[in-house]
């Protein structure tokens, strides 16, 4: 079975392999992979930057953006052949800490949870995989190869959540305006639930040309690319990471405000930044800033009813390349003006 993996740690390790079938220790349903999408986070591990192989093992089966379809299941489990579904990424620590006893493992407080193709336990980029009942999420049929951006969605729903638990703490905070800044995947599926919950949208990203600008109109919502001026939202949601960004974006947040940062910044890159004003205005607009990552089941299962309510025609559009297994390093060469890549198993 050809399968992509790489040496944690160890740069440049990348290579496609011919590896064992899936163990049924991963799992009781047996899926058929059709596609994969690639991220960031998959290129800092292919650098050597993160990750982490499965104990006893030297290489790591990379891919935790999945799409598949099942060809063997219990049939007690919920599943069915020829079922559309994607895994899910993250499994709760073992002992297990608060959050990840009750199924919050995208919370977990002690770090000893796992992670498909990031954290010891094999991802799903390779031509089979399985896969625990628990842990996999049946898509509408209709979305076809977008269903392989759930787990980008899923990041994005568990955002809206929070924001929406958050701004409950006062009866009269009625938020209208949202800025969503970056027009990648993750921004765009953001903006894409704003717009289904009937928000006024802005949307800022530094392209000026290229699909992004037309995938943010095609949405309803105002596409930035240059000074925001006096917007001044009730609900932001940051995915650039970048430093400045950040610091704009909270600065310029409404009274009772809520930014959530979904993005992971680099670090290294000192700037002057003025804590007593930021503490100063946070207090006084009583305004709130968090940062959110991953996402538990409730989350996956947010997000897919969110892609089965959007425009198919717009969600395909996102996926900018589909890339055949037979060229897979293509798939993990990081282009301008790409959105969503997707390595192509089915092909």
């Amino acid at each position: 079975m050809l399968a992509i993996t790489v040496r944690p740690g160890q740069p440049n390790s990348i290579q496609r392999d011919d590896v064992a079938p899936p163990p049924m220790t991963d799992g009781s349903v047996l899926v058929r992979a059709l596609a994969l999408g690639i991220c960031g986070t998959d290129r800092e591990i292919i650098h050597g930057d993160y990750g982490w192989a499965p104990p006893g093992e030297e290489r790591l089966i990379l891919g935790h953006e999945s799409l598949g379809r099942v060809e063997d299941a219990p049939s007690d489990s919920g599943f069915a052949r020829g079922d559309l579904v994607v895994g899910i990424v993250r499994r709760p620590d073992p002992v297990p800490c608060p959050a990840c006893a009750t199924g919050e493992w995208d919370m977990c407080r002690n770090g000893q949870y796992t992670e498909r193709g990031i954290k010891h336990r094999n991802g799903y980029g390779s031509g089979q995989f399985r896969c625990e009942p628990d842990f996999l999420i049946k898509l509408d049929p209709s979305l076809g190869d977008a269903g392989v951006l759930l787990e980008p969605a899923s990041v994005v729903a568990k955002c809206w959540e929070h924001i929406l638990r958050i701004g409950r703490r006062s009866a009269s905070w009625h938020p209208n305006v949202a800025l969503i800044t970056g027009a990648g995947p993750v921004g765009l599926l953001a903006a894409m639930m704003g717009q289904q919950l009937g928000f006024e949208m802005h949307v800022y990203d530094h392209n000026t040309d290229g699909p992004k600008p037309g995938l943010v109109r095609d949405l309803g919502a105002t596409y930035h690319s240059g000074d925001l001026g006096t917007l001044s939202p009730d609900i932001a949601i940051e995915c650039t990471a970048v430093t400045p960004v950040v610091l704009d974006v909270i600065g310029r947040a409404a009274a009772s405000g809520i930014v959530c940062l979904a993005g992971v910044s680099s670090g290294g890159k000192p700037v002057q930044f003025d804590v007593g004003i930021f503490n100063r205005n946070l207090v006084l607009q009583n305004q709130v800033v968090f940062g959110s990552v991953n996402a538990n089941r409730r989350h996956y299962r947010a997000a897919a009813d969110a892609l089965a309510k959007a425009d198919k025609q717009w969600l395909a559009r996102l996926i900018n390349r589909r890339v055949p297994l037979s060229r897979w390093r293509e798939a993990f060469e990081d282009r301008k003006g790409d959105i969503k890549v997707v390595l192509d198993f089915a092909a």
